[in-house]
């Protein structure tokens, strides 16, 4: 489980994250959604251990384990993964050799060149990769749908306890969202994996049966729901939300 309390955290003297409270169990899938500028990617980013954040109070737990001084580096050892919005390329990285190396390293083996290929061939075909991909450089040149979906195959050679998507669905077209939804369906059936996904748009739950939606406001979660949450948004908008929370309070 993934268990969040009273987070805040902080860009220079900006207050961002004002009191996040958030518990997600093993194999659940919790999307975040909100407009621009309330804290979703920000919860993200800090839930990683991002430098560019100053976490100002609360905790973060993984299966009882206190990570919220961790780094970056030891959460992901963890199992914490974080997708990015706009993945990082880094010409001169062969993606074959930087994959393989990220799964030996995670699962302790040392597996050769052709054991890796059998570990691929089913992911690549699942994401619909072409193997011929797997000589270019990391990210280099890649389409936002092709890096979308390469980020999503990281995700499951590392087979985290938690991963965090931020906007993943941002940039691609419908059939690559259901490329991505497909690979998350997959990966919570056999591996009990834990989502938080950051998004904007409703699209993507069309293809996703999250357990829980959160709308983040100003900092806050505002309400929780199911996909009846989802629908009221895509009517009423988050405005109605904002209000309709003021009314009760």
């Amino acid at each position: 489980m993934l268990s969040i309390k009273n987070l805040k955290a902080s860009v220079g003297d900006k207050e961002i994250l004002k009191g996040i409270d958030l518990d997600i169990p093993k194999g659940e899938v919790h999307v975040i959604m909100g407009p621009n500028g309330v804290g979703k990617s920000t919860l993200a980013h800090v839930l990683m251990g991002a430098k560019s954040y100053h976490l100002t109070a609360g905790s973060i737990h993984l299966d009882n384990e206190d990570v919220t001084l961790l780094d970056t580096t030891e959460r992901a050892k963890k199992g914490m993964f974080l997708a990015f919005q706009y993945p990082v390329s880094i010409p001169g990285l062969k993606l074959s050799e930087y994959l393989r190396n990220l799964y030996n390293i995670r699962h302790e083996k040392q597996l050769s060149v052709s054991e890796f290929r059998k570990v691929l061939k089913d992911k690549l075909e699942l994401l619909n990769i072409e193997r011929a991909s797997l000589q270019r450089y990391l990210n280099d040149g890649f389409s936002g749908g092709e890096m979308k979906r390469l980020e999503m195959l990281q995700l499951m050679l590392l087979e985290p306890k938690v991963a965090i998507l931020d906007e993943i669905d941002s940039g691609v077209d419908v059939d690559a969202q259901k490329i991505v939804a497909e690979c998350i369906n997959q990966i919570v059936k056999v591996t009990k994996t834990s989502f938080v996904i950051v998004t904007h748009y409703q699209r993507l739950l069309n293809f996703i049966k999250p357990d829980k939606v959160h709308v983040v406001l100003d900092g806050k979660i505002n309400q929780s729901g199911d996909m009846s949450l989802v629908n009221e948004l895509e009517r009423m908008g988050y405005e109605h939300i904002r209000q309709n929370q003021s009314s009760k309070t």
